[in-house]
């Protein structure tokens, strides 16, 4: 691999950089031409293919940066480079090796720069202007709505997308960590500042990057109008499986989809193929409480087209048995799938109520697929429907907050105040006057007794009845009860032992202990040691039912498994675990952010800001040890606070107390969880 850099290239990535991926041969001959035939492989792309089976090999690979490399693939049969911040040290050092001549440079950079324009930017006159560790955002002159985002970080400068690509909060709130990654102010999405690549979910893709210099008094960038444009780059290329290893992961969730797109990137060969009992593809789940999108369509990651160009095989099946001897998994449709390495990411199963009429009448939904999101739109119908919630815990509180606009809804908890176990009765007072204000009505502390069927149709729903007398007109029931492991299909295995609560235990890097490193849990069925603020030196067990630390798990796993791989042999202890603070959101009126894990509980709350006007940060303390916070109208203190949690830098109860700024703390370098 050669891999020529400019001085300024190999230290921040802000210059073009260009790439040949075999030898001097793909360098653009003089004689090339663009009507050369398409390559054999079937390459989409005929003028840029240099693969291996192509039947004219030197025709070049062109890139404008290296920001755009692993996006710019055509070949089926092509590697990317991988994310500089998921490259094994042997890797690392073979990108710097055995550099092009300069003429060979100079040749492809006269190739690839005609593809590159220059553009200047209205709102920096000089970079001297942004001090180290901040960032600055621009209009782009001559691009309607371009917009760059330009960072120092060591006296570099970097130029790229604004936005985060999860939800398209402005990087520019976000927080700059001293070992060069920018936080998304909202939902804790990380990207490396030097390559634009993912460090950290939910971001389901990568920022673009930018030259940008000085030239005449002015700051310009160098780009494609449409790379500008579009904001972010997919950072897995076409590949093909060529090796032998088999990873089968179970599930079809947000793990899942860190695990492979994370997995690619790291250019692991062998195959892929993803087993899940739901015809979707993955999707962004926290959009079915949220927003009720039951249209997968609108909320798949990625379309099964992108899962076929990068070599994943997905099955619509239901895994009912694992033989961890045999390294097989078998099909409710009596099908086997030998593996050589597992992934299992089954998720959760809704929980029900155990008491009379639910479990027999009609109208009464769970909510987990977007086939329950579906049936629950249909009994909605034309609105104005009576609806009753059980449950004032996240799901119940959000999919009441949803149906609150057109219908009559009331949410039953048995709770002092919605979502008191994890955020304390203050703050669940907070939460319930936002939804009241939307039109919500409560009844709290409360016991369920009995469901009774409708005088007009006795198949279906037509009351729910408290404990206390209270007779609650329905027309449909949603619960949201809780959920449990996803782990029956393992019960009765002599190979693992479940906790009491279903789940299967794991080590740092989410693999099962017992067996060998070839068998990984993540998501809801994982119980592992988390390392944050408040738990034991060693971690403490945890079971964490977030989507955001589903998918941080599964790029961990795909780094592990790509660890095992390039050392031949099973054990991961030479491997660091990449550390990662939890983190999630809620949309409860407003928009409800929180960091941080509370397995030891907490005893204390400190209460920031203006809670009577629902603007708020909460600092949920265990002794003088701040474990979590939640803020509401507050942004970037969430996000600062995971960083600061990461780097065991978090300000103690008694500072922020006498009014320690946690956006004024400084972040040490080293991460220490």
């Amino acid at each position: 691999m050669h891999v020529p850099l400019s001085r300024g290239a190999r230290n921040s990535f802000s210059s073009p950089v260009f790439y040949s991926l075999s030898s001097p041969r793909h360098i653009l001959p003089a004689s090339y031409s663009p009507t050369t035939p398409r390559c054999r492989c079937g390459c989409r792309n005929s003028t840029t293919c240099s693969c291996s089976c192509c039947a004219h090999p030197t025709s070049p690979r062109r890139f404008t940066s290296a920001r755009s490399l692993s996006s710019s693939f055509p070949c089926s049969k092509s590697t990317p480079l991988p994310s500089r911040h998921l490259l094994l040290p042997a890797e690392k050092a073979s990108i710097h090796s055995r550099p092009f001549s300069s003429t060979q440079s100079r040749k492809l950079f006269h190739t690839t720069a005609k593809m590159a324009q220059e553009y200047k930017l209205k709102d920096i006159s000089s970079l001297a202007d942004i001090k180290e560790m901040d960032k600055v955002e621009s209009e782009v002159e001559g691009i309607e709505d371009g917009k760059v985002l330009v960072v120092n970080y060591e006296g570099q400068f970097h130029a790229m997308s604004p936005k985060c690509t999860h939800y398209g909060a402005p990087l520019k709130l976000g927080v700059v960590a001293p070992e060069g990654r920018i936080t998304c102010p909202w939902h804790g999405a990380c990207f490396n500042i030097s390559t634009g690549d993912v460090e950290d979910a939910p971001a389901p893709k990568a920022l673009h990057k930018f030259e940008v210099f000085e030239k005449d008094g002015a700051v310009y960038i160098k780009g494609e109008e449409s790379t500008i444009k579009s904001g972010q780059r997919d950072p897995v290329a076409r590949c093909s499986a060529s090796a032998p290893e088999k990873l089968v992961i179970v599930g079809g969730g947000s793990g899942t989809f860190g695990v492979v797109e994370a997995i690619r990137e790291l250019k692991y060969k062998g195959d892929i193929t993803i087993i899940s009992r739901e015809p979707n593809l993955p999707i962004d789940r926290t959009k079915l409480s949220k927003a009720l999108i039951s249209d997968p369509s609108k909320i798949e990651w990625r379309p099964r087209e992108w899962y076929e160009s990068v070599s994943v095989e997905t099955v619509t099946d239901e895994v009912t048995s694992v033989d961890f001897n045999k390294r097989t998994v078998a099909t409710k449709s009596g099908k086997t799938y030998p593996y050589t390495k597992l992934v299992l990411a089954t998720g959760g199963v809704p929980r029900t109520l155990p008491v009379e009429g639910f479990n027999d009448l009609g109208n009464i939904f769970l909510l987990r697929f977007v086939t329950d999101v579906q049936s629950i739109l249909k009994a909605v119908g034309e609105k104005n429907k009576k609806i009753v919630v059980v449950g004032s815990s996240f799901i119940g509180m959000e999919v009441g907050n949803a149906l609150a606009k057109d219908n009559d809804v009331t949410i039953v908890g048995q709770e002092k105040a919605p979502m008191e176990r994890v955020l304390g009765e203050e703050v669940g007072r907070i939460i319930q006057g936002n939804l009241e204000k939307a039109g919500v009505k409560f009844k709290l502390q409360a016991g369920v007794a009995k469901a009774t069927p409708s005088s007009s149709d006795s198949s279906k729903v037509g009351a729910v009845h408290l404990n206390d007398g209270t007779v609650l007109g329905a027309d449909l029931v949603i619960l949201g009860v809780g959920v449990r492991p996803a782990t029956d299909f393992l019960k009765n295995n002599q190979a693992i032992t479940l906790e009491n609560d279903g789940s299967i235990r794991t080590d740092e890097h989410f693999a099962v202990p017992g067996l060998d490193n070839h068998v990984f849990a993540i998501g809801d069925i994982a119980t592992y040691p988390y390392h944050g603020p408040g738990t034991d030196p060693k971690g403490t067990l945890t079971r964490i039912e977030h989507w955001n630390v589903a998918q941080n798990a599964g790029r961990g796993v795909a780094r592990a498994i790509v660890h095992s791989l390039a050392n031949s042999a099973s054990s991961l202890q030479s491997l660091k675990p990449k550390a990662f603070i939890p983190i999630f959101w809620s949309a409860v009126g407003a928009q409800l952010r929180y960091c941080g894990n509370t397995p030891n509980g907490w005893d204390s709350l400190v209460l920031k800001g203006e809670p009577e006007n629902a603007k708020f940060a909460a600092y949920y303390c265990k002794g003088d040890t701040v474990v979590a916070v939640a803020t509401m109208g507050m942004d970037p203190i969430m996000v600062k606070c995971a960083e600061l949690m990461r780097r065991k830098n978090m300000p103690s109860k008694s500072q922020i107390e006498s009014g320690v700024d946690v956006l004024k703390v400084g972040l040490p370098e080293g991460v220490k969880i």
